[in-house]
Order: structure tokens, then sequence, then C-alpha cells
């Protein structure tokens, strides 16, 4: 069976991350979410990997190249115009024979395993066309299903209104016939549509997908899709080639890479992850859910709780970052402190493409762009946003 991704969308919602690279090269964990999306597909079996890219391609097509250091064979679909799902998946219908069945991969979802071996062995045992369904907190967002109590879906709402709110929504992962084109472009593209006629003439299967399922579509869900990944390992890897300059402390499934320097009276705490070449200086405490991305230097005295840095960014010295998303090449001053909290504990609130959202959060700090600085001691609100390159200078008292 052969893959077919959608990873063309600008992911608006997303910035300022996503201004400067595709919503799918959001690092998670230590990995690409579109890396982890191929790796679990590869452990499925599937060799063949069909990527539709569009916003910021080349950031794709670069790290990937033809899938050769990923162990599959990759080929890509330029959606120039960005024009819908159903555009982009009727693009890719020359890759697929008639009569073959392929697996449609949404390209910005995160689960706690390997769902796409869970989605294949309902498609093994129904011979059917089948969709991946889960429970959410809230269903609003995302395409609503109805099922019978034969498991068969009735009806996909893409778009729901607030009366139309069903229990399950769909997972992004889809086991569809190459005979869904013709569908397809019987209903011009319209995927809503589409679905409707192949539930009318050959059936859709729910395959439930019951463990964690995120579809990242807001700054602060990195956060969470970080969590679902990191409390999915067992056991630390710490590479070979680490430096441990003095005495030092590690607890629980820490990740350690190659090239990692770090210094006396450190203590880390797993689940965490420090990328290859990062250096991390005297008495830093790094709390649980912390992801330091390739070629990072964290300063003395450095706290980092719960947050994610997304490589070559630096943070000065008795510096508190916690529960916030670090772009590429950022340069945070010493002494700067991300609130991450409100006083009256109330949930923090964010802005998002010009709209003030509510996180729905207690505990969120700040977001920070690629190639943004953060002079010395400044104190970031929580749930502030600071575009791509920004420059806040240093906050002193004197001279006034």
């Amino acid at each position: 069976m052969k893959a077919l991704i959608l990873a063309g969308g600008k992911g608006v919602n997303l910035a300022p991350f996503t201004t400067t690279r595709p919503k799918p090269m959001i690092n998670i964990g230590g990995r690409f979410i579109l890396e982890n999306t191929i790796r679990l597909l590869k452990e499925s079996g599937i060799n063949v990997v069909n990527i539709v890219v569009g916003h910021k391609a080349d950031a794709i097509t670069k790290y990937f190249e033809r899938g050769t250091d990923f162990g599959v064979n990759i080929h890509y679909i330029h959606q120039e115009k960005l024009t819908g799902i159903g555009d982009a998946v009727y693009r890719v219908k020359d890759r697929f024979n008639p009569g073959e069945y392929f697996i449609l991969v949404y390209g910005d979802t995160i689960t706690s395993a390997n769902i796409f071996n869970y989605t294949m062995q309902s498609f093994n045992m129904a011979k059917e066309p089948v969709a991946s369904v889960c429970l959410t907190p809230s269903t609003k967002m995302f395409g609503n299903v109805y099922l019978n109590n034969e498991m068969r879906i009735t009806k996909i709402i893409e778009k729901p209104r607030k009366g139309d709110l069903g229990n399950y929504v769909l997972s992004g992962v889809f086991i569809l016939p190459s005979s869904f084109f013709s569908i397809l472009e019987k209903t011009k593209l319209n995927m809503e549509k589409a679905f409707e006629r192949l539930i009318d003439e050959m059936g859709l299967r729910a395959s439930i997908w019951e463990g964690e399922w995120i579809d990242v579509a807001y700054p602060w869900d990195i956060l969470i899709a970080n969590k679902i990944i990191m409390d999915s390992w067992e056991k630390a890897s710490i590479s070979k080639s680490v430096q441990f300059k003095g005495d030092m402390r590690i607890n629980g499934p820490v990740v350690i890479e190659d090239n990692v320097e770090i210094r006396s009276g450190t203590i880390i705490e797993g689940p965490s992850f420090i990328g290859a070449g990062s250096f991390i200086g005297n008495n830093v405490l790094i709390r649980k859910y912390t992801s330091v991305g390739k070629g990072c230097t964290i300063g003395y005295g450095v706290e980092l709780k719960n947050c994610i840095l997304f490589g070559n960014s630096r943070v000065g010295r008795l510096s508190f970052i916690g529960d916030s998303v670090i772009g590429s090449n950022v340069d945070i001053g010493s002494g700067t402190m991300t609130i991450n909290g409100n006083l009256d504990r109330s949930t923090v609130k964010s802005t998002v493409n010009r709209k003030v959202m509510d996180t729905h959060l207690n505990k969120l700090g700040a977001f920070i762009g690629d190639d943004a600085v953060v002079g010395s001691g400044n104190t970031l609100m929580a749930g502030a946003v600071i575009d791509t390159k920004v420059k806040i200078p240093h906050h002193y008292t004197y001279p006034k």
C-alpha cells in the first residue's frame, strides 16, 4: 500500500512558527511532525510515500529529499495555489493504479502510538474503505462523524455548526480506493460531498482510535503534542559522545544526542530531549517535557520547564523559560522571565491571527518566532506572541 500525505497548508493559526516553515516541519519531541509521520508509516510496512507540498515547500523537499535516509521512496506533488484538500488529493491520482487502495494522511496530527498500524488492521478485517475516528474534548473544530450500530459511518460534516456536533471526529487517517479520485472529480473536488458519495456507493467503516490524538492547530497545541510524544518514551537514550563536565543528575527517560556538552550542577528531569551539538551551562535545571533543539546554548542557572526550543537558539544566564515555544535562531538575553500564569489563576489568553483567544490552559508562557532577539532583563506576559525577527531592547532602569 502507498501513502498520500497532505503537507501543503499555510497553518495561519500557528504563526509565528508557520511564517517561516510548513506546519509539518514544526519540531516536537526532537523530531519534525512530518518526520514522525513517515517513521510510523515505515513501521507499518509502507515504503512509498507521496507528499503534497505547497507553503514553504523547500523546507520539506531539502530535508527529506527522496527519502533514502528514512527508508522510504518519496514523491512530491506541488500545489502552487492552496485551493483546498480535495484539490490536493486529486493532484496525486496518477500515482495510484486502478483497483488499488491507498492510505491518506493529514500531515499535522500527533498520536501516542502508531495509528496507521491500527487503521490498517481495521481495513484488513473489513476489506472496505476505512476512516479513523476518535473522541476529543471539543468537536466543533473538526470534521464530525456519525456512526450506526455496525460501526459504519453514516454522515461526515467537515465544518459543523453548533447544532450539528457529534461525538466522534475524523483523525486525519483514511484508507481509500483509487476510485475515490473519480468521485472527487464528480463532486468538483468537494471533499465533504465526495465522502457522502463514497458512503452511499461503497460504504465507509470507522476505525476508532482510543489513544491520545491532537491536530496541531494553535501554538499551544505544540506543547500538548510534545507531551503526548514524550509520554510514550520508556527509557533514556544518551549518546556516547556526550561530555559531562562535573557532577550532575539525570532522572527518567532523557534523550541526549551527539556532541552535547553538559556542565557541573545541572539537573535534567525526564522525559526531556537535548539535540545534537547543544551546550548546557552550570547549574541549569531542565524540567519535564522540555525539548532543546540542535545547536542550542543554555547559560548558567537557567530553568527550562515544559518548553520547546526549535534549534540554534540561545538563552542567557539566570533566565526562566516555562510553558513556552521558542523558534529557531532566537537570542534570549540574561535574566529574561516568561510569566506562565495569571495571578487569579484564570485561563491564559493569547493572540492568534490577530484574534484574542482563550487557550483554556492555566499555565502558558510565550511564543517567540524565528530570528527574534529578546534583550536582557525582560519579563514576557503569559500568552505573549513575538513575531519573527522582532528585536526587543534590553530592559534597564538607569539611565532613564
